[in-house]
């Protein structure tokens, strides 16, 4: 079968992109998924999404990480999505969209793209970390040299020592002044440190103003693939933030096509 895709980046976030609308993408080959995502035998990406017909919504977005299972929540795959979208021509500036935690909303301009997330309302607090669900769970920990910090060491081993086989993405923070942070991120399914990670940037913003390392409702993230803002609005008669947007740039890496075993 011959597959045309695209490649999206967003903060170094990479994903291959296939417009399914006509539905011939195998849905459940977990194989194939695993193998157009493999960076040394197939096109190499941290995920794949599918964008499909939605009947309320713009569309609809389907999620696998890269070991070829469907996934909760991409805030960087969310916004590709909707650059992708934009290009299809299926959007102008404005734009909703179904994913796997429900619907989202978001806009666009040039290559900027603002994604709404869902409403956070609970915020755990740990010995020395917080956790927390922003469309995908995920361990938030400040910790200091985090340029020297071996990420995938400790993340491997958080992400299953403590969290079991599901596992969680596990966010190391450090802080760079009142409300800037930078942070690198193990991701789930993945298996290993990505470049940035929406949900993961979300996760850490809300819990460092929940954790009154930060005074802002606009908090600056610095990724190793660039940087991110997630605003909120901190909930006024119940635990948690609402209005959380994520914003950052969205853009086409290159388009092609594959030949595949469907």
């Amino acid at each position: 079968m011959l597959l045309n895709f695209y490649k999206y980046q967003g903060t170094g976030n990479d994903f291959v992109i296939i417009d399914n609308r006509n539905q011939v993408f195998p849905k459940d080959n977990n194989g194939l998924v695993s193998f157009l995502c493999d960076r040394k035998f197939g096109i190499g990406a941290d995920g794949l999404i599918l964008l499909e017909d939605d009947d309320v919504a713009d569309f609809k977005m389907v999620y696998y990480n890269s070991d070829g299972n469907q996934s909760s929540m991409c805030g960087n795959g969310g916004r590709c999505i909707v650059a992708f979208a934009k290009h299809l021509g299926l959007v102008v500036s404005d734009a909703s969209f179904e994913a796997v935690d429900g619907h989202h909303k978001a806009r666009i301009e040039a290559d900027v793209v603002s994604l709404q997330m869902q409403e956070v309302t609970d915020i755990n607090e740990k010995s020395n970390s917080l956790f927390l669900n922003t469309g995908s769970p995920h361990h938030v920990q400040l910790v200091t040299d985090l340029k020297d910090f071996d990420v995938r060491k400790e993340g491997e081993r958080l992400r299953y020592g403590v969290y079991g086989q599901e596992g969680s993405n596990i966010n190391f923070v450090e802080n760079i002044d009142e409300n800037s942070f930078l942070v690198r991120t193990y991701e789930r399914g993945v298996e290993d440190e990505t470049l940035s990670c929406g949900t993961g940037v979300t996760a850490v913003a809300l819990a460092m103003h929940h954790s009154g390392q930060a005074n802002s409702n606009t908090i600056k993230i610095t990724t190793p693939g660039g940087l991110l803002e997630v605003r909120f609005t901190k909930n006024k008669n119940k635990e948690g933030y609402n209005e959380i947007w994520l914003t950052g740039a969205a853009q086409l890496v290159f388009k092609g096509e594959i030949y595949v075993e469907a």
